[in-house]
């Protein structure tokens, strides 16, 4: 390029850095690697063909399936397939089932010649694949892809409670009237926003044919909140983790939970399963903790562990402290337990638990796994659960309302976008709760109105269709027995929504649970948009589960907050601990917060109403590491508290 630049002969520039015959070789290898703009990867698959040829000729003698209607034409694929294994052959029939064929794979698998058999085998198996993740395929006696049909309810026990009433339905039980309850409301709700848009009376809202605009809440905490939280933080006494634990556990028992797996008795001396919950919760690990605790050793550890430490004892014993945390009175100002949030927090998966982790692109390329933790508005963080860090966490939302231990009624629930799908809206409404997500990109959500969208003509820019009575009207029985069967602890809510939202299954049970949820969501963001104290509420709900997980990250501080344990079960036990500590520690800050503003307010005033941005998350006075020696105290023995410290002494709380 230089040369013909310049004015020289190019072919003889090019000869002066290599032959001829070399650049002409090149140009050929050039030719031959380079592929044509719309080249398709399956065109590669062939050679791999000999690796899929190992083991699907036993899979497919090894099990039975069976499939839904959508998938009949895959299932005689899988029976052709195993017909040509039995008898040798290599050519498939010419009357082969090919309509569960993509488009995709079509130009591939059929040809001049006919049927290609390894494209075809490849292409059975990989819908095969995606059937049993979707449910349209089981797979007889397996858990994990049993028929869709076996996770619910037996028909006749959902028909016979349907009769009799006995079912706790949240809503209306027939399709009519609940179409006439909700349809009604929604009309209702959206004359009022479309008056409201039109008048530009929306509160903080731009709504215009260009889109919509919220403004941002401002801060509505004012500084002397700051300024209370440093002077009672600043009173607290300090103590060690492992005193404060001693002290929690006399005002609840919540060792005596950790009952023995054969005898039911619970631990002798609540000092080494104290220590074997602290190494779950700071993450070092039994051997570690031992190490760090004398007088005790890792093969006592591993003993209790195994006998007392159990999914079922740490949600009992956690259960016990949000009780207590629940019966004080100082939690009011913080709300009455009967509105929660939820959130994930990621950690890092590395050493042993690095296979075990899982690549979230939000995350970056490092593998990790998601502690997923339910906070009451009292601060009480009630239930908790390791979820694989792909998986989006609106699988996960209604396990902790329906499954946790403690006596928390929650009536509304907050999360973030990542919390919220259609289907989430349609079952926390069937189940009698309020749905509440603050969802990011608001204006890119549509509205979904019960008739033509001219009818609303301000709120133009947000809809996006209709509602489908009929497919409601159809399907409402169905849905209502879904709802019974989590209801009633048939199938977990996380393992159905799963199947619900698993690609490519769209029966028309999930499209009926969609428009279900679109009603719900379109009513939710009205209100969203009407209502600022709807706003502030879900925001100060979901700041204080990001407190939290402050606080969590604080005291799970070994190994980097690192997870290094390869099974599931030791990762739960991780976030079972760490939850359990950190409840711990809210609650003793709670009956020290209370005490500290008692003996303030004998001399000063205080402002009530700035107790409710008072929260008992700090941690600044606790003692997270070091040697973890149980000592007990002898006021604290007796029944009595530390002594607080005199106002003005302290550093206050971060």
């Amino acid at each position: 390029m230089a040369a013909r630049d310049e004015g020289r002969d190019a072919f003889k520039a090019i000869e002066e850095v290599l032959s001829w015959e070399v650049f002409s070789e090149s140009v050929k290898e050039a030719e031959k690697l380079a592929r044509e703009e719309e080249f398709d990867p399956l065109e590669l698959l062939t050679n791999h063909y000999s690796v899929l040829r190992r083991y699907s000729p036993i899979l497919l003698e090894t099990f039975e399936f069976r499939a839904a209607p959508a998938a009949t034409a895959l299932l005689k694929a899988v029976d052709t397939l195993r017909q040509l294994n039995r008898d040798s052959a290599r050519k498939v029939p010419a009357d082969a089932p090919t309509k569960f064929i993509r488009p995709r794979w079509s130009r591939f698998v059929t040809g001049p010649e006919g049927i290609d058999r390894r494209y075809y085998e490849f292409c059975a198996m990989a819908e095969l694949k995606n059937a049993l993740r979707s449910g349209d395929i089981s797979v007889v006696g397996s858990r994990q892809f049993r028929a869709f049909e076996e996770y619910l309810m037996p028909r006749p026990d959902f028909d016979r409670g349907l009769k009799e009433k006995t079912l706790s339905a949240a809503v209306p039980t027939t399709a009519a009237v609940y179409l006439e309850e909700r349809l009604s409301l929604l009309r209702k709700t959206l004359d009022q926003s479309d008056e409201l848009a039109r008048d530009g009376q929306l509160p903080d809202v731009e709504l215009n044919s260009t889109g919509l605009k919220i403004s941002p809440l401002e801060n509505n905490v004012p500084k002397e909140a700051d300024e209370l939280r440093d002077r009672h933080y600043g009173m607290l006494p300090h103590v060690k983790i492992t005193d404060l634990l001693l002290e929690v556990d006399r005002w609840t028992g919540f060792t005596r939970r950790f009952t023995h797996l054969k005898t039911g008795e619970p631990a002798k001396g609540p000092t080494l399963l104290l220590t074997a919950i602290l190494a779950d919760a700071t993450n070092l690990g039994l051997t570690k903790m031992a190490e760090s605790c004398p007088g005790t050793s890792s093969s006592k550890l591993s003993w209790l562990v195994a006998w007392h430490i159990r999914d079922e004892t740490y949600s009992k014993a956690l259960a016990g402290i949000v009780h207590h945390q629940h019966g004080l009175p100082f939690t009011a100002h913080w709300g009455e337990g009967t509105t929660a949030s939820s959130d994930g927090q990621r950690y890092r998966a590395g050493g042993r638990g690095e296979a075990a982790g899982q690549v979230n692109a939000k995350y970056g390329n490092d593998p990790g796994v998601t502690f997923y933790t339910h906070v009451s508005d009292q601060y009480a963080p009630f239930h908790t659960k390791v979820i694989n860090a792909t998986v989006r966490d609106a699988t996960h939302v209604l396990d902790g309302l329906l499954y946790h231990e403690s006596d928390l009624r929650i009536a509304e629930h907050y999360t973030d976008t990542a919390g919220f799908t259609d289907h989430v809206f349609a079952l926390c409404h069937l189940l009698g709760f309020r749905f509440a997500p603050r969802i990011r990109d608001l204006a890119d959500k549509r509205l979904y109105v019960p008739g033509k969208a001219a009818q609303w003509p301000a709120l133009g820019a947000l809809i996006g269709g209709s509602i489908q009575n009929k497919l409601i009207e159809q399907q409402f029985a169905e849905v209502l027995r879904l709802a019974a069967s989590i209801q009633q602890g048939t199938v977990t809510a996380s393992l159905i929504l799963r199947k619900l939202g698993a690609y490519p299954r769209q029966d028309s049970l999930a499209l009926a649970l969609r428009e279900i949820g679109r009603i719900e969501r379109t009513l939710f963001t009205l209100a969203w948009l009407q209502d600022p104290a709807l706003r502030r509420r879900v925001t100060a709900g979901l700041n204080k589960g990001e407190a939290r997980n402050a606080l969590a990250k604080a005291v799970f501080f070994n190994r980097l907050g690192e997870v290094r344990d390869r099974s599931f079960e030791n990762q739960q036990y991780r976030a079972s601990g760490l939850n359990l500590v950190v409840a711990a520690i809210t609650l003793w800050n709670t009956v020290y917060l209370e005490r500290a503003v008692t003996l303030l307010g004998k001399s000063q005033a205080v402002d009530t109403a700035l107790l409710q941005h008072l929260s008992p998350l700090g941690w600044e006075h606790v003692g997270l590491t070091g040697d973890y020696l149980w000592h007990s105290d002898k006021r604290v023995a007796k029944g009595g508290f530390r002594p607080l410290r005199p106002p003005g002494t302290g550093l206050g709380s971060p």
